[in-house]
């Protein structure tokens, strides 16, 4: 059965967490920003653009901040970046949520509907994305329950309102500690690259699946008293901060503002990515 060519997407905004604000890959541009996977999906979004012809440059923003819980992503957030008329969205949320003792899934799962049928009665394309399947994540992997359910809730949104889905939960090529920085929650960038690749893929654009679904050959296993040392040096550096922050009802994001928070023109190539 043939499809319809993908739209050719003149703006996108996306709207998020630290997930789609890009960390931990700095922007040599500008410091304490990041870049990231919906960078690069801009980007390529752009030049794709360019390469058909299309008459006015390219326009993204991005509103997502680290640490946001989903009530902002799909609040105050989405509440901005509906009236910049983009034709593509993404919203992705709820990772936050998630790692709360007590969360309601299904509650969750409404939030994003509803935020959904927001942005596609604009005339928009969305973009969600499952959480990663964490079942070799250590400590994380007890948290693979709650990002199943999640998963199946997002295709489930998806169907119904005929949105895309960035399948993180399928790409085993992340289920290895070079795909994430060393705070062993935000990617790296060749994590960032390959999940841009899989946002194309999921956008139904080509892409060399290979390139960005095959693992990386494993790595030699290193003695265990370095081992050891490596998550002793992680749980104090950044497990520990991370915790107290959330007993004390703080964020990594409360004094931090959009990155780009206007609708403007990129360029195509504007972006200076450690891995193209």
């Amino acid at each position: 059965m043939s499809h319809a060519p993908p739209r050719l997407w003149t703006s996108y905004v996306a709207v998020g967490d630290s997930f789609s604000e890009g960390m931990s890959e700095p922007d040599p541009r500008q410091a304490d920003r990041y870049l990231g996977w919906a960078d690069r999906l801009a980007d390529a979004l752009a030049r794709r653009l360019e390469s058909e012809g299309g008459q006015a440059p390219f326009r993204y923003a991005n509103l997502a901040v680290r640490g946001r819980k989903l009530d902002d992503v799909v609040g105050r957030q989405l509440d901005e970046a509906l009236p910049m008329g983009a034709d593509l969205v993404s919203i992705v949320g709820g990772g936050n949520d998630i790692l709360r003792p007590n969360v309601d899934l299904e509650a969750l799962a409404d939030r994003i509907e509803g935020a959904v049928e927001r942005a596609r009665a604009t005339g928009a394309d969305v973009l969600l994305a499952t959480p990663t399947d964490p079942a070799k994540a250590g400590l994380l992997a007890s948290l693979r329950p709650r990002h199943a359910v999640h998963t199946a809730n997002l295709f489930s949104i998806a169907q119904r309102h005929g949105a895309h889905v960035l399948n993180l939960w399928s790409m085993r090529s992340l289920q290895d500690w070079r795909m994430w920085s060393e705070d062993r929650i935000h990617l790296s960038p060749e994590g960032h690259r390959r999940v841009a690749l899989a946002a194309l893929d999921a956008l139904g654009l080509d892409t060399d699946r290979t390139d960005w679904t095959t693992p990386l050959e494993p790595e030699p296993l290193r003695p265990r008293v370095e081992r050891l040392g490596t998550h002793a040096r992680w749980a104090r550096t950044h497990a520990g901060p991370w915790v107290h922050r959330r007993m004390t009802g703080r964020s990594s994001g409360d004094s931090i503002t959009a990155k780009r928070p206007e609708l403007s023109p990129l360029a195509p190539g504007e972006l200076p990515f450690a891995h193209a």
